[in-house]
């Protein structure tokens, strides 16, 4: 494994965030806690595996839109381009956008370090010719792009309908942020999850093989290991389903009985059935994210979805130009 192929810049939260975030969350009312924080490794695991079953259509549906339109989001994006990859995960969803554009850069950003740079080797043994980076850091709170020596022009990649895990006013929040770190002339790139049947919301996150179950009680894994939190694993249950006024899958930990949970010196109290918030997913039709990306300030260029409309790629302009 060739390390000078990498160029890694650690802006890594340390553990006091999740500390600092779980301690906030559970003091709450209801009890909450953002989903940012299933990414150590094993969730990231997980999470990929989320991916492989057969009721996760967002991840392979995605992936056929992508390589499908390659060659289309090449020519709109443009030459000598810095491909910039929020939440990029094992990285399998780019391999498309990197044959297709041969971007003179590529950053990859994540949250989970050690992933991340298992993705990032594999991408610069597989991609010799590309300049390489790796950055870990919490985008979500501040985006900080790395320098690369190659590429004038950004194209941001945020794949997965992560966007779906932000409040609709955080998002618009959070797409200026991103909007002006890509400016004068830059574009994104964003995968999102549409409106559809109620059933296969569901199943898509209450998998036979229970793997979503396990990424979800996977954060009370990390609150015993990373923080020292004395907990009943067993006392908590797995729920997701979609809430139709608000048009998002909510994901809850669901406690069994009456319980504590104890971290540090502080105890947080929980009766049967009460829960804690670990994700919401929103939906939305092509309508409503345009409007919501005119909010923050882009320009939608240009929309792919599949023939079933279960998925939607968006190309967004930074820089305000027009729509052809």
């Amino acid at each position: 494994m060739n390390n000078a192929a990498i160029q890694f810049h650690d802006q890594q939260p340390d553990v006091s965030s999740l500390r600092d975030d779980v301690l906030r969350g559970l003091a709450a009312q209801p009890k909450a806690i953002a989903p940012k924080f299933f990414y150590d490794a094993r969730g990231s695991e997980l999470f990929d595996r989320i991916c492989a079953q057969p009721e996760y259509y967002p991840t392979r549906t995605e992936i056929a839109l992508l390589q499908r339109y390659a060659d289309e989001i090449a020519q709109l994006a443009g030459a000598d381009v810095q491909l910039i990859e929020l939440g990029s995960g094992a990285s399998k969803k780019v391999r498309a956008l990197l044959d297709a554009m041969q971007p003179a850069a590529y950053v990859g950003i994540d949250i989970s370090r050690d992933f991340l740079m298992q993705a990032t080797h594999r991408l610069a043994q597989d991609y010799p010719w590309l300049e390489v980076h790796a950055a870990c850091a919490d985008f979500s709170r501040r985006l900080d792009l790395p320098r690369c020596q190659s590429g004038a022009r950004k194209l941001a990649f945020y794949p997965g309908s992560s966007i779906g895990n932000f409040e609709p006013a955080d998002a618009v929040r959070f797409l200026r942020q991103v909007r002006e770190a890509l400016l004068p002339d830059g574009a994104l790139l964003i995968g999102v999850d549409r409106k559809k049947d109620v059933g296969v919301l569901e199943a898509a996150y209450n998998d036979a093989a229970g793997v979503t179950r396990e990424f979800n009680l996977n954060l009370l894994v990390r609150m015993r290991e990373e923080l020292g939190a004395r907990l009943d694993l067993d006392g908590f249950e797995h729920r997701a389903f979609y809430n139709n006024v608000a048009g998002r899958i909510e994901m809850h930990l669901v406690s069994r009985g009456r319980q504590c949970i104890e971290i540090d010196a502080r105890r947080f109290e929980f009766v049967a059935g009460e829960t804690v918030h670990t994700e919401s997913s929103y939906k939305y039709s092509v309508e409503e994210f345009q409007h919501l990306a005119r909010n923050a300030g882009f320009v939608p260029l240009q929309v792919w979805s599949d023939p079933r409309a279960l998925f939607s790629v968006h190309f967004l302009g930074a820089a305000g130009r027009s729509a052809s």
